[in-house]
């Protein structure tokens, strides 16, 4: 595979590094694979067919995150008591969701940021893995429980993905 113009890759150990203009992401790799970097090009060997076609989605979803990142438009969808989302530092604070009291809480995964404004939730970063597992907290900390879900449909939904 070929790297991109902007992105470095190294292998450290045990753990491939990439970096680039969007940040640096880290991953562990498997001791039965080898990865090496040779001039522009990354090359992936192992016995296991499988492993090697995971290893090079795994890398091509590195070299494009640190290239030009990954970023998922949300919005927040209410029908009597407007949702807040409040971010400090790694902790995510959903507040007034379904009218309930006590606020929601859930937690940023990696180097990921979220933006709320309003309605509109931006969930952005160079790891693929890391904005999608910020996504799904971020559902599982919206998920209705104890209510007819034909009826309850509060909720975080898509409106675009980008990356």
């Amino acid at each position: 595979m070929e790297i991109p113009q902007g992105v470095t890759i190294r292998v450290d150990g045990n753990r491939l590094i990439a970096k680039g203009s969007q940040g640096e992401v880290q991953k562990a790799l498997p001791p039965q694979a080898k990865v090496s970097v040779n001039g522009s090009a990354v090359e992936v060997t192992t016995a296991d067919k499988a492993l090697k076609g995971t290893l090079e989605s795994m890398v091509q979803n590195m070299m494009h995150g640190v290239a030009k990142g990954y970023l998922r438009n949300f919005k927040l969808i209410y029908a009597h008591f407007p949702i807040t989302v409040d971010i400090k530092g790694s902790d995510i604070t959903i507040k007034n969701f379904l009218g309930e009291k006590e606020p929601r809480r859930t937690v940023l995964v990696g180097s990921t940021k979220v933006q709320a404004k309003g309605q509109s939730v931006t969930i952005s970063g160079p790891d693929k893995e890391a904005v999608g597992q910020t996504i799904a907290n971020m559902r599982i900390a919206m998920r209705i429980k104890d209510k007819d879900g034909r009826v309850f449909q509060d909720g975080m939904y898509d409106v675009e993905a980008e990356g």
